[in-house]
């Protein structure tokens, strides 16, 4: 994110914050990446669409309580639809008259997964969590956010290593024992 656009999204972001009117130029500027992240992770089109609007339900509820830290707003957007989505999977699972397209317990298995892996991101250090959120979330190109963030594409590059070397270790405490070594990543 180039400064000027950080300081025009913050701007926008103030602006909500006083006036909650302000908050249709957010809506209309991040609807379309919060409802493909969501698409991505529901099976139905109907069920992405009401997450979409919960999302943005939330964060127009919760905009007051937001606060900058140079982030893009949009990874604020992200990680209530992830909430949103695991929130819902595990209401679903709990209810005993469950439709048939509920995941099962693999599908909550993998869910869950998810969800720890947006936790341990947020663990991240600053720079390497806005690399991945941008990478992985937002597909875009390490050229793009080497542009995005002022930086040459092999400082995106080291970042990125940085930050999945951080979560795997993170994920796999234990390499070593779990036969997940440094080689078999190299070999794959």
């Amino acid at each position: 994110m180039t400064s000027e656009t950080a300081t025009d999204e913050r701007l926008l972001v103030e602006a909500a914050q006083r006036d909650p009117a302000r908050f249709a130029e957010l809506y209309e500027r991040n609807f379309e990446r919060v409802y493909a992240f969501v698409a991505r992770r529901v099976s139905r089109r109907a069920e992405a669409e009401d997450i979409t609007a919960d999302v943005f339900h939330q964060a127009l509820r919760k905009i007051g309580s937001f606060e900058w830290r140079g982030v893009p707003f949009v990874a604020w957007l992200y990680r209530i639809a992830a909430n949103e989505i695991v929130d819902r999977a595990r209401d679903a699972a709990r209810e005993t008259d469950a439709p048939a397209d509920i995941p099962d317990e693999k599908g909550m298995a993998a869910i869950e997964a998810r969800a720890s892996v947006f936790r341990l991101v947020e663990s991240l250090p600053q720079d390497q969590r806005r690399v991945v959120e941008m990478r992985f979330g937002e597909e875009k190109s390490v050229r793009e956010i080497a542009e995005l963030m002022g930086r040459s594409e092999g400082a995106i590059k080291q970042l990125q290593f940085r930050a999945l070397q951080a979560l795997r270790a993170r994920v796999t405490p234990n390499r070593a024992e779990s036969g997940f070594g440094g080689e078999e990543v190299a070999n794959a």
